[in-house]
């Protein structure tokens, strides 16, 4: 059993984000600087839209075997670190898919990086279409503020549909409702109908990670309407329904109840 293994840093992150303790913006922005000994390793890497960073949490402790995920909800239960993705870890290994906008020279510019300046890179991968699990199961931690929660759908809705429009505003909306009322949205036992524009149901899908079949559990009515969605788990029928079309600031600074009627059912 190896007792010591040497891993030399093969980069820097370049941030704006300077405190480790603050809950990074899902946009953030970054450069990961890669030294110039490694600047073949990089050949041919703009083919790749996404790319996972592998770094090291160096101000992380490492002393600790369990954690509250305080960043989402300092009120949540307490986990073990390797059932989190917690910087306290005997290891403090990071890991951050981020999508790769530029390379200039053996500088990568990129979106969604979950470090803190100076934060040494230990590899970098490819995201492959492989990497995908379509219908995971993972613990439910809800955000203690709602508009993390809001902003990490909106984060989830544009990876799936790659188009911020009326449809995926209305969609993430009424995920973020559906979720408060009935819990957990990729809960297998979750089902969904879709009625309005193709963008509404491919955005639900996505954030719902409802499929045809096996088992199924998503239905779609094309419409002409802003947009409706019926959502079922147990004996619970919540009936959400469009009143117009949003855009990104009615999306932002609009109540629930300005531009949704929503009601629930117990059968």
């Amino acid at each position: 059993m190896l007792e010591n293994i040497v891993i030399r840093p093969v980069g820097v992150v370049k941030s704006d984000l300077l405190d480790h303790k603050a809950v990074p913006d899902f946009e953030q922005k970054a450069v990961v600087e890669v030294f110039r000994e490694y600047a073949g390793a990089l050949r041919r890497i703009e083919k790749n839209s996404h790319l996972w960073i592998l770094t090291w949490f160096h101000l992380a402790r490492r002393d600790a075997l369990t954690a509250t995920p305080y960043r989402v909800n300092p009120n949540s239960l307490s986990y073990g670190v390797f059932a989190l993705r917690t910087p306290v870890r005997p290891n403090p290994v990071g890991l951050s898919l981020v999508q790769l906008d530029r390379v200039a020279g053996t500088a990568l510019h990129v979106t969604g990086m979950d470090a803190v300046n100076g934060t040494p890179v230990l590899d970098i991968k490819p995201y492959f279409e492989n990497d995908i699990i379509f219908s995971p199961r993972t613990p439910h931690i809800y955000p203690f503020k709602r508009e993390m929660r809001r902003n990490t759908l909106l984060k989830l809705a544009l990876a799936h549909h790659q188009e911020e429009c009326a449809g995926l505003l209305l969609a993430v909306r009424m995920g973020l409702i559906a979720e408060e009322q009935l819990g957990q949205l990729i809960t297998p036992d979750l089902r969904v109908t879709v009625e309005g524009s193709p963008c509404l149901a491919d955005t639900i899908q996505g954030l719902s990670r409802a499929r045809l079949a096996n088992p199924p559990r998503f239905e779609y009515r094309p419409s002409e309407s802003p947009g409706r969605t019926v959502w079922r788990r147990g004996g619970k029928v919540l009936s959400i329904t469009a009143c117009r079309m949003i855009d990104k600031e009615d999306f932002l600074r609009l109540y629930d109840s300005d531009i949704m009627e929503v009601t629930m059912q117990v059968i």
